[in-house]
């Protein structure tokens, strides 16, 4: 790294970052978001955090319908200011328009899930939730590990109300459950202590 590609992280803009300098920002920590033009950076993955979306990329992949992509840990753009990183998005496909792209709009998903480690509680359960409400993304889930030393993940399941642009919870599951929306898949949690 030169001199010349280091940049002072601790001195925002005078107006906050943007979405055009979360996405063009040389030697940007990796799953750095941007909520209301401040850069939020994230501590390090659990292992448990890391199998969790595994699991749920599987699942979801293999119930997908060939109009719908799932993707992992990709950009979506909200607005100006606000550009976050789901764990998991399912978007429509034609919002895939090259492989080496590095974001999407929050237009063509129709599904974010965060899992919620220690350092992301607040942001996936209050920011997030009504950031994703407003920017109009239809689905919502939020998985919660019970913090017991066995893993018993808690899906909770939003969906947005389109007369007041916000969520409304319609289950919480800690058993193999099956979803509609986005699509119909069965989801469970089988073989997680494989991973």
């Amino acid at each position: 790294m030169t001199a010349e590609s280091v940049h002072d992280w601790t001195r925002p803009p005078l107006d906050g970052y943007t979405v055009d300098d979360l996405l063009t920002l040389p030697d940007l920590p990796r799953h750095t978001e941007l909520i209301d033009g401040s850069l939020v950076f994230v501590s390090p993955q659990r292992y448990v955090h890391s199998a969790l979306i595994d699991l749920l990329v599987n699942r979801l992949r293999r119930s997908a319908p060939d109009h719908l992509k799932v993707a992992r840990e990709m950009t979506v753009v909200i607005d100006k200011r606000n550009g976050t990183e789901p764990d998991i998005s399912v978007i429509r496909r034609e919002a895939l328009t090259d492989t080496r792209q590095t974001h999407f709009y929050a237009a063509d998903v129709l599904l974010a899930v965060e899992v919620v480690s220690p350092e992301s509680e607040a942001r996936d359960t209050d920011a997030k939730l009504r950031k994703y409400a407003r920017a109009g993304i239809p689905n919502y889930w939020i998985v919660k590990d019970d913090g017991d030393e066995e893993v018993e993940p808690v899906v909770y399941l939003y969906e947005l109300d389109p007369h007041t642009r916000a969520y409304v919870c319609q289950g919480i599951h800690t058993k193999p459950f099956r979803v509609d929306r986005p699509y119909p898949a069965d989801l469970d949690f089988e073989g997680l202590d494989d991973l």
